[in-house]
Formats: structure tokens, sequence, C-alpha cells
């Protein structure tokens, strides 16, 4: 970076101090999960590259950066080296969380919600050999495609910042069926085919495992309409705002059973029932939609409706408040509105690069959430891409 501006290159080495303190911090949080102490240290390196302004991340561009004459230490790092990976992905989850509810105290955001964004993300794999790669509808190219998917659930802090905290990859069970295919793709023996809902349940399975407290946990359709993870998010207390379809059926306050859209044009033709409210800041500015929302026949049930103000379309939310939380359209609409982070473009890969770019994406929030004023509307869960 080159600047005139004394403020400017101030704010610069302030936050370059910030993040090498940052990164010697978590990493010395890591050691336990290395058994040398070669792979340990070649991993923060490679974390450092990550985090770096390289115009291209492969193997030869991050061994140029970090100093190696190769790729084969990073290489062997990611592939052969003996590390544990769920347990960094914990150091890393605890760290993230820590930092954004410390950054929201810091601002006197105390109340503002805390929110678990749910969804997939599809990535572009080429070949046959690689675990969960199949043809199958990849969001990320809009078509039918070769690639791999994978569940994330972010951590959201209104008005703070962001970061993944956890992530789990589908494998079709075609693969998991097929004992000659496991071997060759290093599945483990008694793998069971888990559905995306599933794959949430047990992400939220270690986060709470953690001890990371959510006000609600949002998602789109495919978690809606997944009755086990309704029932577990209810089983364990856990509010949330989860899109349904349109045929989704529920019982109202008056015994009726309808699908949400009867619902909404038999009880909410009067202009009267919608109001006008902002879900939140996006990249064009306020997302204004109109909002109603519906009791059920269960008083910690509720159905909540956004409707665009252009088109017309509707979208529906499933809501559920546990007992003791306060109950208002205002704070479900809040909530619902805090889904989109999770849905920030993130190049992944396999499970230990994601490992590493939480851990660059961590340090970037890190320091923004530091240096830049919470009104400037700071992503930080924006994530630094591995290498393929």
């Amino acid at each position: 970076m080159t600047t005139t501006k004394p403020k400017a290159a101030a704010a610069a080495r302030i936050g370059a101090s910030l993040a090498a303190r940052k990164r010697g911090e978590l990493l010395g949080l890591l050691r336990p999960c290395f058994v040398r102490c070669g792979p340990w240290l070649q991993a923060g390196k490679y974390l450092g590259a990550l985090a770096s302004d390289l115009p291209k991340r492969n193997g030869w561009t991050i061994a140029q950066q970090v100093g190696d004459q190769a790729p084969l230490r990073t290489q062997r790092l990611l592939n052969r080296a003996v590390w544990d990976t769920s347990a960094a992905m914990g150091v890393v989850r605890r760290f993230a969380v820590a930092g954004l509810d410390e950054a929201a105290r810091a601002q006197g955001r105390r109340r503002r919600l805390a929110v678990g964004a749910l969804d997939e993300t599809s990535q572009v794999k080429q070949g046959t050999a690689t675990a969960g790669v199949q043809r199958h509808y990849l969001g990320c190219v809009g078509k039918v495609a070769n690639g791999i998917t994978m569940v994330h659930l972010a951590y959201v802090r209104e008005k703070t910042g962001h970061a993944l905290i956890g992530a789990r990859q589908w494998i079709p069970a075609g693969q998991i069926d097929d004992p000659g295919r496991c071997l060759v793709m290093g599945l483990p023996p008694g793998l069971e085919f888990r559905t995306k809902g599933d794959l949430a349940i047990d992400v939220c399975t270690e986060v709470f495992g953690d001890g990371v407290q959510l006000d609600f946990v949002c998602g789109d359709e495919v978690y809606g309409a997944c009755t086990r993870l309704r029932k577990f998010f209810e089983g364990h207390g856990q509010g949330y705002v989860l899109r349904v379809p349109s045929s989704f059926g529920l019982t109202l306050a008056a015994g009726v059973r309808l699908t949400c859209k009867q619902a909404v044009t038999r009880l909410l033709k009067p202009s009267r029932r919608w109001e006008i409210r902002s879900a939140g800041t996006g990249s064009k500015g306020q997302r204004w939609y109109g909002w109603a929302w519906l009791a059920t026949a269960s008083p910690r049930h509720h159905l909540l409706i956004r409707r665009h103000l252009s088109t017309g379309e509707l979208a529906f939310h499933y809501c559920f408040v546990p007992e003791g939380q306060a109950v208002s359209k205002s704070r479900l609409i809040r909530a619902a509105g805090l889904r989109w982070p999770v849905e920030v473009g993130h190049r992944w890969h396999r499970s230990r690069h994601a490992a590493f770019s939480w851990l660059c994406s961590l340090f970037l929030a890190g320091l923004l959430l530091r240096v830049c004023p919470a009104s400037a509307g700071v992503e930080a869960g924006r994530a630094c891409p591995a290498f393929a």
C-alpha cells in the first residue's frame, strides 16, 4: 500500500500490526491440533499467503510468496500431514464468535441479534475420483454440471459482521453405497447418507456444543421443509426463521388447515394488513418489502410473509420463538433480513482448505472490525480463496 495521507498511513501501520498479532495469537491456539511442529509452521506461512494481496493463488504462487522453492510443503500440509481438522475448525469457530461478540460490545450493540445463517454452496469440480463430485444442479453456474456441494453456517452479528463457523460436505448416496468408490475416494467405513437438512443438524450440534448462543437460525426452503431439522431446533429451544414453499401446510389459530398460499389469499387481501419495512442494507441500499404475519394454533409459531413491492412475489418464513423470548413482527423481520451474509461468494475446496479459508477470513474480520466504523457496512465473513 502506498499513500501520502498521514492518517491513512497510520491506519495501515496499525492494521498490519494488529493483523500480525492476531495471527500469532490464533496460530498459538492451533498448536495442539498438529502432531509435529513442521506442519504447524507451514500452516502459518500458508495462512499468511492466503491473507496477502496475491492476484492469483495456486501452489507455485503461494510457494513464491512464503519463500519455498516448490509447492511440495504446502501440498503435504493439505494432503498428507497429520493434524486434526475438526479441532482446528473448532478453535477458529470459538475465536471468530468471541471476536464478533467483543466487537458488538465495543460498539454498544449488546442487544443486536445474533443469527446463524444456513445455506449450501456449490463449486464446479472435474474428475470422478474426488468425494462428493457428481453431475447435479450447481447454483454457482445455474445449470447441471460436475461439482461438489457443501452446507455452511455463518455467525451473523447484526450491524457488526459475520464469519463462517461450520461446514459439511454433501456426499451422494450412489458413492456411499459403492464400497469400491468409497475406498478410492477415501470415505470412512460405515458412512451413512445425509440430506442437506441432516448435515445442518450435524453442523448446529457442533456449534451448540461449543456454547455458541443464537437468537435465531435462518435458512431457505431446503432447511425449512426439513421436519427433522425443525424438530431438532425446537427440542433444543432454538428459535428459527426458515423459508418454506407456498405449499407448506400450517394450522391457523382457528384450527383451520391451509397452505401458505391459501392463507395469504384468504386472510391478507386488505392492504392495511401489510407493513413496508426494510430487510436491511444490501449492495444497492435498503431492501424494502411489504411484510405481514399470521398467528398459528401454536403461540410459539408464526408465519411471516414477505412481498416484493414491484413484482408482488411472495416469500414465506415459518418462525419459532422459544418460551421466554420476545415475540414481535419487527424482531422476526430483522432476523429474516440477516440470512444474506452466508450467500456472500466463497471459493471453497476440500475440508482442510476450508479450515484455512476460515482463518484468513477471521484475520480480515478482526482487522476491519477494529479500524472501520460500524456504519461502514463491514463484511467480516468475506473469505480469501484457497487453491484447488
